[in-house]
């Protein structure tokens, strides 16, 4: 039997993960005790070169000494951590949603594959479509950014000024990627949103979020002005609509986790880190929340 009349339906709060890689320069284990005592409801484990990210078997004993379990997997497909796991990404790619199977998180977020992948880009999807068949892993292909000549000329305040006046378009710019660096155009069941990303492409983050629609299963939550950079702001310290963006979520049927990824090197101490940390976190815990809804 159905809710009466003027029942509240109340879904689950959406979860929200700290990504290993927003405590950098400090370690995988000290993103597990960040997210341990400012209350996260999980870690995405970014693999690269910290030894402790590429060891399952100790992240497993971290997850459980620290109780914060695994939302998510980046696999290593960062031009850093082209090395990480061997050099074929396809091999790389199933290692990480067996990782994924093994430390029970139901996600695995890829970039899509560098021109250069010449193989692995002529078959990214069939087998990216092979490998959640066959797991039941979601594998969440995120959208990326060109490489904006602009950044020869600085990449802060001046290149998102230039950004700003071109109407928000990259202007000349060159994909690395073998793909599209909006993944809706290629079509894929999962999707992961991030929106640094966004700022850096001079792409419409809403009209993103539109396209990807039932199947985004996951969110990067960082800002961005529309410098020639990666910048991973903390949110509400861009441009971009992150606040709107986890409203949208909060008033969607979304299921899937948001991730704080976002860069916090500039803390010059461990208190510092953590103090940006819980700032973020406030920001995602207030946008997000879910009020329930009569019937």
């Amino acid at each position: 039997m159905g809710p009466g009349m003027g029942q509240r339906i109340v879904r689950p709060e959406i979860p929200v993960g700290l990504s290993t890689a927003s405590v950098y320069p400090q370690n995988t284990e000290a993103a597990f005790q960040y997210a341990a005592e400012l209350g996260f409801d999980g870690i995405e484990l970014m693999v690269w070169g910290d030894p402790i990210s590429q060891d399952i078997a100790h992240v497993e004993y971290l997850s459980s000494r620290y109780q914060v379990p695994i939302l998510s997997i980046h696999a290593p497909c960062l031009i850093i951590s082209q090395r990480v796991w061997g050099k074929d990404p396809v091999p790389k790619l199933a290692r990480a949603v067996h990782a994924a199977e093994d430390l029970g998180a139901p996600t695995v977020v890829v970039h899509p594959p560098f021109r250069w992948q010449r193989y692995y880009v002529d078959a990214f999807d069939d087998i990216v479509g092979e490998l959640e068949d066959d797991s039941g892993v979601a594998i969440a292909v995120e959208n990326m950014f060109p490489m904006r000549a602009d950044r020869l000329f600085g990449a802060g305040e001046r290149s998102a000024r230039r950004l700003s006046r071109r109407g928000g378009g990259p202007g000349a710019a060159a994909s690395a990627f073998g793909k599209s660096i909006d993944p809706t155009d290629d079509g894929y069941r999962n999707y992961t949103l991030d929106l640094s990303h966004t700022a850096m492409a001079g792409a419409d983050a809403q009209a993103m979020f539109g396209r990807m629609g039932t199947a985004l299963t996951h969110l990067h939550l960082a800002d961005g002005s529309g410098a020639a950079h990666d910048e991973h702001l903390l949110p509400g310290d861009g441009t971009q609509p992150c606040a709107t963006i986890c409203r949208r979520l909060a008033e969607s049927d979304f299921d899937g986790a948001v991730v704080l990824e976002i860069t916090t090197s500039s803390a010059r101490t461990k208190p510092e880190r953590g103090a940006m940390l819980a700032r973020a976190l406030d920001f995602a815990r207030t946008h997000l929340a879910r009020h329930g809804a009569s019937t």
